[in-house]
């Protein structure tokens, strides 16, 4: 029985060539698969071991019937154009990653252009598995994103944490033309601790979900919604002017009294004290506004708690 590899005739008899016997064997002891095709034709002309016990003998196959799944021609991916130079002569080897169809696995993929022994132009790739590599380096990302959402986010509510509501705020106030106005509001939940120390935390974690939720469905996408800490919530309304910040404080407000809310079937109440201010763009600083809203809140705390209460009044 005889097996034909690049210019050699290799056999089992002991005529055989030791040279194209001992390629054979390194060719075929890889732990990757090696094969050569056809640039013009892409008929598979060598696989190694390992390539044949991945995907069968070639059997006079094209590349694409032997190495991919469902293909009724050259894939669409093939870079054999991007393995020669402008005059169509063979130039340097491409690396690339590549999630293979038929076995579902990722490959490390170096792609080199030959003149075979008969003059013809032949793709050479040798095509590591790097599956496990790739999971690592997805479970690696899956973490930094979390270690990011957790800087970012606050873990219980999903909002803005204090830190990226601050930076969201100056890009905001760093875009917006001066005349523009800007408006934040400051918001408490009231009797919070009560719901703490009487029903639990978990009770306590579910209302600052819940209000986080009711909340979002209200505002528009480009408004800055942050978990200030604790009951606490802040909310910037770029280009909203006081009057129109008040407005979306008392529909905030009845979003939290119209319904009240509950945990494990007990009634919990639940309701908020709103402090709104707002300032023209390219005056206004931040921590001032912020603090005339923190007056505002605390104004409609000492008038009875779940109304809204502007910095220059009650809305």
């Amino acid at each position: 029985m005889t097996r034909k590899i690049p210019s050699l005739q290799v056999s089992e008899d002991t005529t055989a060539s030791p040279g194209a016997e001992d390629l054979l064997r390194i060719l075929d002891s890889l732990d990757a698969a090696v094969y050569a095709s056809d640039m013009r034709s892409h008929d598979l002309i060598f696989l190694n071991a390992y390539g044949r016990q991945q995907w069968g003998e070639p059997n006079g196959r094209k590349c694409w019937e032997v190495l991919q799944e469902g293909q009724s021609g050259p894939c669409a991916f093939c870079n054999n154009s991007r393995l020669l130079d402008e005059q169509g002569r063979p130039g340097p080897a491409v690396a690339w990653e590549f999630q293979n169809t038929q076995d579902g696995r990722w490959y490390q993929c170096r792609d080199q252009a030959i003149v075979w022994s008969d003059g013809r132009l032949v793709r050479v790739e040798i095509a590591t598995d790097i599956t496990e590599r790739k999971a690592l380096e997805d479970a690696l990302k899956a973490s930094h994103q979390r270690i990011e959402r957790l800087a970012y986010r606050d873990e219980l509510t999903q909002l803005l944490n204090r830190r990226a509501f601050f930076a969201a705020c100056h890009e905001q106030l760093a875009r917006l033309p001066p005349g523009d106005s800007f408006a934040v509001m400051l918001i408490d939940l009231d009797h919070f601790k009560s719901i703490n120390d009487t029903h639990g935390h978990a009770a306590g974690d579910h209302v600052l979900r819940e209000v986080a939720r009711r909340f979002r469905a209200e505002l528009r996408s480009g408004d800055i919604l942050c978990r200030f800490g604790g009951e606490e919530f802040a909310l910037a309304l770029p280009g909203t002017s006081l009057n129109d910040a008040a407005e979306l404080a008392e529909r905030l407000r009845l979003a939290l009294h119209s319904q009240p809310l509950a945990y494990a079937g007990q009634p919990l109440g639940g309701t908020a004290s709103f402090g709104v201010a707002a300032g023209p763009c390219g005056e206004v600083v931040l921590d001032e506004l912020l603090k005339s809203a923190d007056q505002a809140m605390y104004r409609a705390k000492r008038q009875g708690r779940d109304r809204v209460c502007t910095a220059l009044g009650p809305a």
